[in-house]
């Protein structure tokens, strides 16, 4: 098959999941003898054209907006321009593939001008991020995810959480979606020469444990309901405990939160943290928290099985696909700063127990989340589209 994709993250341009989700699913479509071009954003010194793991990106120039929504409609003003150039020009591709609503507007109008069948991936909904929509600019976004999911022939979420919530949400039939989870590599991350205990004196003294939360400082991810268990955790911990708070956003509601609770001392907001430090700081934690008020998937609990580090999660979204409660990790209520207290303490408490979770959730990886099977799965839905395409008179 030859696959058009348009998505509007791709390394080294990271904004949040789709970026890893598109460079690491299509390398592995390539491999099963698959052509694959991917029209992105240009980013820094990226090529404007080359090619990645047997993968064709092409990256395109946006011009500049103050509003978001305005540079969304130049994204897919220049995304639709050099998509026809490549439909004409490189075609026939069988299917075009767009990821999230961003590139809906020229993913749609490359569908109805070549008569190529269009794949939706719906990463997430404005509805479930905000447990409702009440704004203007959030019935925006909505309608563009509800007109994306309408004119695509199947539709791909990462979780069956998301099915149900993108049939309730956008009014999709149920079987017009098809689940097909996230995945990750297994390569070895971290240097040879690195010395765990010299970069571990960066952040904790040598009796903390070091708990810590790794994603954006907003609202839906929970990062003050983390704050709200510290307290507890500290106690029962005698003190011996450090909390990391790793990523960038509204800083200034956290810190001042942990100031308020007189927790400070035991806080160590790093902002953004490059991806050798990352791989670095995952052999030396403890134990990985993540207290999302919303998650479609989190991909990040993925990236703390492959580095055998103990995961504690709310019970929201997906979360409760990926780990499996008292087996691969632990499993908190959503929104509960005690329950979520208890999770953690009973990882540090128990490192026995923490490293039988850690040996579940590694043979998990290879189970349930390895791109190869993931790639297939893909590839399935794919053919099932062409068969059916072939079946009518568009």
């Amino acid at each position: 098959m030859k696959v058009l994709i348009l998505a509007w993250e791709f390394p080294p341009r990271i904004v949040g999941g789709i970026a890893r989700h598109v460079a690491e699913l299509y390398p592995e479509l390539v491999k099963r003898g698959h052509q694959i071009h991917i029209i992105t954003v240009e980013f820094g010194q990226a090529p404007r054209y080359e090619v990645v793991d047997g993968v064709h990106v092409h990256r395109v120039s946006v011009h500049r907006s103050d509003n978001f929504f305005h540079w969304v409609a130049n994204m897919n003003e220049s995304m639709g321009r050099h998509g026809g150039k490549l439909l004409l020009e490189e075609g026939p591709f069988d299917l075009i593939h767009a990821h999230d609503w961003l590139v809906g507007d020229a993913a749609i109008a490359l569908k109805h001008t070549f008569k190529v069948p269009l794949v939706a991936t719906i990463h997430a909904t404005e509805f479930g991020r905000y447990n409702g929509v009440y704004s203007d600019q959030q019935r925006y976004v909505s309608s563009k995810e509800g007109i994306l999911a309408y004119n695509a022939w199947r539709i791909i979420v990462c979780t069956n959480y998301m099915r149900l919530e993108v049939e309730r949400a956008l009014d999709i039939p149920w079987d017009k979606i098809d689940v097909v989870y996230n995945g990750i590599h297994l390569e070895k991350k971290c240097p040879e020469d690195f010395d765990p205990q010299e970069f571990r004196h960066r952040f904790a003294a040598d009796h903390e444990k070091i708990v810590y939360y790794i994603g954006r400082m907003t609202y839906e991810k929970g990062v003050s309901v983390l704050l709200s268990a510290a307290p507890k955790v500290i106690r029962e911990m005698d003190g011996n405990v450090k909390f990391v708070l790793i990523g960038s956003g509204n800083l200034d509601a956290v810190k001042r939160q942990a100031w308020d609770m007189g927790i400070w001392d035991k806080c160590y907001f790093t902002g953004f943290m490059s991806d050798d430090d990352l791989n670095k700081f995952r052999v030396i934690a403890d134990c990985s928290v993540f207290p999302s008020l919303y998650e479609p998937f989190g991909i990040v609990v993925l990236e703390n099985f492959a580095a055998r580090v103990p995961v504690v999660v709310s019970d929201t979204g997906g979360f409760p696909e990926i780990v499996r409660h008292t087996k691969t990790g632990v499993v908190t209520w959503t929104n509960n700063p005690d329950s979520l207290a208890w999770g953690i303490l009973e990882v540090l408490k128990n490192p026995d127990y923490a490293q039988w979770l850690v040996d579940n959730a590694y043979e998990d990886l290879d189970r349930r989340f390895c791109w190869t099977k993931l790639a297939q799965q893909t590839e399935a839905v794919y053919g099932r589209i062409l068969h059916e395409r072939a079946q009518v008179h568009w």
